[in-house]
């Protein structure tokens, strides 16, 4: 599903469908980061490659400019992507084989074949990301490239959340609900989860794709990936709602979701007449490590587009990028979380295997 839909997204993007020529002439607002800039004027050193050169924009703001020339962005960011590159790829391609080979056969392969690659999907488009800040947050690849990213990384830190939602919906289920769970059609009702996940947020992705994400800073000689933004284009000017109920819907809405389902698990197993203690800690972690990661981004970046909307006001987008860093890590820790959790079981069943697959 996730190869499927990167190509319908590729094949997508060939087409160079953007509605830039309604863009207006007057003073240009940023959707991202900066509110403060203005077209900038004739500008003699631009690059010389064959691509075409993007629009370019004049940066008024000094928190934007230092932001964008500071350590943070250039170094700190991308410490964390690679990070996570470093460790995530194989321990996910690891848990992909071992749980592709039951998917026919258990339902929670199917929701586990769908985080990996999910995690796999975001993970590769922060090799990109990471060149670009690296390299002073110059993009130097094309304006199709850029919006691929950005839709691709957007799009799959969201299926994760929600990926991890359902699984936690599923275990909530098999321990409060038991009679109910199993009556369940599980494997078929994992498998349209898995679809409505991916369908969901790779249609509600296409903005990204449609409007451009590139501009040339003359300013600091920089062409930004969706760093910079002008909200007074008529292409551009609704994304700040859009984000805003994307926000709410892909980060908080699965936060809220897990919180209860694993705050419910908790409290059946402790007052359970068995010796659940392990699960209890094994659970307990894998929620706080949950909170952890999306908790600060999903709250920074509701709060960045509210501050938008009401004040103009940009300030949270600096803590905002360091706090989808630990996003960005928790799809290096699930294949680790995975097995922890599968570790707790064995001690606590004869038959864990068989046990951990139908939860």
């Amino acid at each position: 599903m996730g190869k499927l839909l990167l190509f319908l997204l590729v094949s997508f993007l060939l087409l160079d469908v953007t509605f830039q020529s309604k863009g207006k002439d007057n003073n240009i607002l940023l959707i991202t980061f900066d509110q403060k800039t203005q077209q900038a004027p004739h500008y003699s050193g631009l690059p010389t490659a064959s691509a075409p050169t993007p629009p370019a924009l004049w940066l008024l703001s000094n928190g934007t400019v230092a932001y964008l020339a500071g350590p943070l962005s250039r170094w700190v960011i991308p410490g964390f992507y690679m990070l996570a590159i470093v460790v995530g790829i194989p321990a996910n391609v690891a848990i992909l084989f071992a749980v592709v080979t039951e998917v026919r056969r258990v339902s929670s392969a199917i929701l586990y074949c769908s985080l990996a690659v999910s995690d796999l999907f975001l993970l590769l488009s922060l090799v990109f990301k990471a060149h670009y800040h690296l390299h002073g947050n110059h993009w130097v690849f094309s304006e199709t490239a850029c919006r691929i990213v950005t839709a691709c990384f957007y799009g799959n830190l969201y299926c994760s959340a929600h990926t991890l939602a359902c699984i936690s919906v599923k275990r909530y289920l098999a321990v409060v609900r038991p009679f109910l769970y199993k009556s369940l059609p599980k494997r078929a009702y994992t498998a349209w989860a898995s679809v409505v996940v991916w369908g969901v947020f790779g249609a509600a992705v296409i903005p990204e794709l449609l409007v451009r994400q590139s501009y040339h800073l003359p300013q600091l000689g920089l062409t930004t990936c969706h760093d910079v933004l002008p909200l007074d284009y008529s292409s551009h000017a609704p994304l700040l709602y859009y984000k805003l109920g994307l926000t709410f819907l892909g980060l908080l809405v699965p936060l809220v979701v897990t919180a209860v389902c694993y705050a419910r698990i908790v409290r059946e197993l402790n007052h359970s007449h068995h010796d659940w203690a392990l699960y209890v800690k094994a659970s307990s972690l894998v929620f706080v490590i949950f909170v952890a990661c999306f908790g600060p981004a999903g709250t920074l970046h509701f709060l960045h587009y509210v501050r938008l909307l009401a004040d103009k006001e940009d300030s949270f987008y600096g803590y905002f990028n360091v706090a989808v860093c630990l996003c960005c890590l928790h799809a290096c820790l699930d294949p680790f979380l995975f097995l922890l959790m599968s570790k707790s079981i064995s001690h606590l069943f004869s038959d864990p295997v068989s046990y951990v697959k139908s939860v």
